[in-house]
């Protein structure tokens, strides 16, 4: 921590606290996590999931990124070095009287999708999505504080009170740790009601109050999607039948592409749930998806504004990278530059031989007219027997022997 100089305090959680610090060797300012749990070895140190899975994690555009891992073993302190935010959706949000725009919205909620699809494709479930834990600096959106995690392929149950409760999904409050990785979906559901309504979906006082207040704007589940949750739990499933207000009556004036994408993302049957990559091929992203492509075709092309210029960028790119590739062999071309030939003296003026311009008869007649007809002719064998006198013309070859060269020192 020497190589580090404190500037002052971002917040303080259960299990950690962040300050803002700047390096002494670079001058960047960095965040700070410092655990309040003390370890006895590094061997713990590296075993902790938050460690493993910012390692396994990153780098990617939407994860927070892990720079160092500062480990005091006398004093048993941690500190996780991460790269700093501005600050996180909770702050951004708070005290708003309009919300953000429809674009800055589409963007944050594509780069959230894009930061749980890496996650659960490398297998790992965050557990632990809300707003204070979504981090943003400008447009940059990266999801952050891994300490709840956990692995995808981890046998069931899983801990029971993990995510906030207002963000919590219903199979993990009527279930005794029987959830899966779709329960930050259902999160991330929470937060993108919450950014455009600026207020939570769904702020429940106890489990109680938190499954009424589901059922109250969701409706009741039906009884196949109960069955799907193990029924251990002191918990009475004979909930009121409710039809549920829906959505819209609280987001009014959203578009129908943002509200579909809101019911998929809480859908009560986690199977029926959508996934991080299902939601990014969603219509409500679409306009996202081209801008990409077209990015994408821009850096290949070279950045050439036309298709036709940016075409033949693309062309004389691949070309350089092939003979760069094949590395042929230098050629003697020459002089680039023009050069005058040498004037060549003849001693006699060389007088050009005449040919007499004979002209040729046309082949074919007029247009009129019809082709002559060609006479035949007879076919008289001859011996194609060559005369005594004709033969051997060439005299013989005398066969001669070289005498023998020998070589001085060697």
């Amino acid at each position: 921590m020497n190589r580090y100089k404190i500037i002052s305090k971002i917040g303080e959680g259960t299990f950690s606290e962040v300050v803002k610090m700047r390096s002494l060797r670079d001058g960047n300012y960095y965040a700070c996590k410092k655990m309040k749990q003390e370890f006895e070895s590094i061997d713990q140190v590296n075993n902790l999931r938050e460690i493993q899975a910012l390692r396994r994690l990153g780098p990617h555009p939407n994860i927070l990124l892990l720079h160092e891992v500062i480990f005091d073993q006398k004093s048993g302190c941690l500190a996780l070095i991460c790269e700093l935010m501005d600050m996180n959706i909770y702050e951004l949000i708070r005290g708003r009287r309009y919300p953000l725009s429809e674009n800055k919205i589409k963007s944050y909620m594509y780069q959230l999708c894009k930061s749980l699809d890496h996650i659960h494709r490398n297998g790992i479930f965050h557990r632990d999505v809300k707003p204070e834990n979504i981090l943003v600096k400008k447009d940059m959106l990266k999801l952050g504080d891994f300490g709840s995690c956990r692995s995808v392929y981890s046998k069931q149950p899983y801990t029971e009170y993990i995510s906030t409760r207002w963000y919590r999904a219903p199979e993990c409050l009527l279930t005794d740790g029987y959830y899966s990785y779709k329960m930050d979906m259902w999160s991330a559901g929470c937060v993108f009601f919450e950014v455009i309504s600026l207020r939570p979906l769904f702020p429940g006082s106890n489990e109680l109050d938190q499954i009424s207040k589901i059922h109250e704007i969701i409706g009741t589940p039906t009884q196949n999607t109960l069955r799907k949750f193990k029924q251990s739990r002191a918990m009475s499933f004979d909930f009121p039948l409710k039809k549920g207000t829906g959505l819209s009556l609280h987001v009014p004036g959203i578009s129908p592409e943002s509200l579909a994408l809101m019911y998929a993302m809480i859908e009560y049957d986690p199977d029926e749930r959508i996934s991080a990559k299902q939601a990014l091929q969603h219509a409500y992203f679409r306009d996202i998806r081209v801008q990409e492509k077209r990015t994408i075709v821009h850096r290949k092309t070279g950045g050439a504004e036309s298709s036709g210029t940016a075409g033949s960028n693309y062309l004389w790119h691949v070309a350089r990278q092939t003979r760069k590739q094949k590395n042929p062999p230098a050629r003697n071309r020459g002089p680039i530059f023009p050069v005058e030939l040498p004037k060549l003296t003849l001693p006699v003026a060389a007088k050009l031989a005449s040919y007499p311009n004979t002209k040729f008869q046309s082949y074919f007649p007029p247009q009129d007219e019809r082709l002559p007809l060609l006479k035949t002719m007879k076919y008289i064998e001859t011996s194609t027997k060559q005369p005594e006198d004709k033969q051997d013309l060439k005299a013989p070859l005398k066969k001669c022997q070289l005498p023998k060269i020998e070589r001085k020192g060697g």
